[in-house]
């Protein structure tokens, strides 16, 4: 096996499952983030001839999903404008509607703007600091705050309030530097 094959082994094996709940995340169905890792994966591998350890290459595979999924929903959107010409339900039934709030959690962030979904989960999924989610989209740090006061005001329209005034104030230490 060669140095690349033992790294992706490695990934794989350790934080594989962390990737596709990270994509999850963002996709809401667990078959498109299992596809939206493998594609990262293999669009990193790809370019990268020189990968020394699985830690090092996490970094560049979560950058992956995170743009292969904008270029997706861009893709969909464009394909939105012409759908209206295929005859079929957009309703998808799946075992995830049978748990209670992670499906209501995941069917809010399907309401998000993917912009605005992948602030909110990197932030209070993958625990980043808004200077950390400024970087890893190429935003400013005000553009990010911006969208995580969108997406928290529109997760809320849809699942209640769920922090109280302690809770909100520790978040809004958190942001700031």
């Amino acid at each position: 096996m060669s140095d690349w094959e033992h790294v992706l082994d490695d990934l794989v094996r350790v934080r594989g499952r962390a990737l596709v709940r990270h994509a999850y995340l963002l996709t809401g169905d667990v078959a498109a983030a299992e596809d939206l890792v493998q594609d990262a994966i293999i669009a990193t591998f790809a370019r990268r001839s020189r990968v020394r350890s699985a830690v090092a290459v996490e970094g560049y595979v979560r950058r992956a999903i995170l743009t292969t999924y904008s270029d997706g929903y861009r893709r969909q959107r464009r394909w939105h404008d012409v759908r209206h010409l295929l005859v079929r339900s957009d309703a998808a039934h799946g075992h995830e509607s049978v748990v209670g709030d992670r499906a209501d959690v995941v069917a809010a962030l399907r309401t998000l703007a993917p912009r605005v979904r992948a602030c909110v989960v990197l932030r209070f999924y993958e625990d980043l600091t808004v200077a950390e989610v400024a970087d890893q989209l190429g935003l400013s740090e005000g553009a990010v705050k911006r969208y995580l006061s969108d997406g928290i005001r529109a997760l809320e329209a849809v699942l209640g309030t769920v922090r109280d005034e302690r809770e909100t104030h520790t978040i809004l230490e958190r942001t700031t530097p």
